[in-house]
């Protein structure tokens, strides 16, 4: 009985819904309804794949979060190494709470935080920081040139505190009878990181990055849609497979190439899926502290 509600709501809301993969198939007549319209076979792929949108929603998509994974790796990790030398436990747990923060914080909100430093008017940056340094104003929602970094940096700043705190926990249930016995043996902190303390949280780091990987062709709608604002001089830059699924649907009212381009992005992370879990597997089988 206790597994009704859970089972309700997998079947409504994730298993009911792959049946309108049928769309993807089909050539869409809304007189005459989805499965009364005509079956067009392959030829909502054949012109997704045709169009030049293919490849740079694929390229974006997997570029930028194979930069994801490795950036809030080392950003994350780097966080959390030196929150665990903070000896002052009040002043550890407002610095964590900082950190976690912009984790808990609408994608809706970043982007408008974005704006009030991009603005071209009113923004931080053209009004206070570029005259400092004696630079002209940058028209950042014209130029596409300038997401390429922006949106890495947008991303760490609010999805790095939670994988922190990940690599943190793991951290603090390291024996300290190890830091004791490198510090006796006169090794300095940075043999005692690369030693002692990233070996031993290794599998938690494999793990995250795994997990991260298997979702790889999915993306933040929030972060490529909210935060560039919709800008269509950015489309080569910030476009990928989500915000394109969701421009074709409602923007050009072509359900069925949207569906298209939404099956493709199923199948392949289903894939990706399915050998980061087996890959999860063999590590946790042949490593001991799993």
């Amino acid at each position: 009985m206790m597994m009704v509600p859970g089972l309700l709501y997998f079947a409504l809301n994730n298993y009911l819904p792959m049946f309108g993969i049928v769309i993807a198939f089909k050539d869409v007549n809304f007189a005459k309804g989805i499965l009364g319209s005509d079956w067009a076979g392959f030829k909502n792929f054949e012109y997704l794949f045709k169009t030049r949108d293919a490849w740079i929603i694929t390229r974006n998509t997997l570029l930028y979060n194979s930069s994801f994974i490795i950036l809030n790796l080392v950003a994350a990790l780097a966080s959390a190494i030196i929150l665990n030398e903070v000896r002052n436990q009040i002043l550890k747990r407002l610095y964590q709470s900082f950190i976690l923060l912009p984790y808990l914080i609408s994608m809706v909100i970043v982007g408008y935080l974005v704006y009030a430093m991009l603005s071209m008017e009113t923004g931080f940056v053209n009004r206070t920081l570029l005259p400092m340094l004696g630079m002209e104003d940058l028209f950042w929602y014209s130029e596409a040139k300038y997401w390429l970094f922006i949106l890495p940096i947008v991303n760490i700043w609010k999805t790095a505190g939670y994988l922190c705190v990940v690599y943190l926990a793991a951290i603090v249930g390291i024996d300290k009878e190890y830091y004791e016995a490198a510090t006796i043996d006169g090794a300095s902190k940075w043999q005692q990181i690369r030693s002692i303390t990233v070996p031993l949280i290794a599998p938690v780091i494999m793990i995250m990055t795994l997990l991260q990987i298997g979702r790889i062709f999915y993306s933040d709608f929030g972060l490529f849609y909210q935060v560039p604002l919709d800008s269509g001089a950015l489309l080569d830059t910030t476009n990928v497979i989500d915000t394109y699924v969701f421009r074709a649907l409602i923007t050009l009212g072509d359900i069925a190439m949207s569906s298209a381009a939404g099956v493709y992005q199923s199948v392949v992370g289903f894939l990706l899926v399915i050998a980061a879990n087996y890959i999860t597997r063999k590590i946790n089988k042949d490593n001991a502290l799993f």
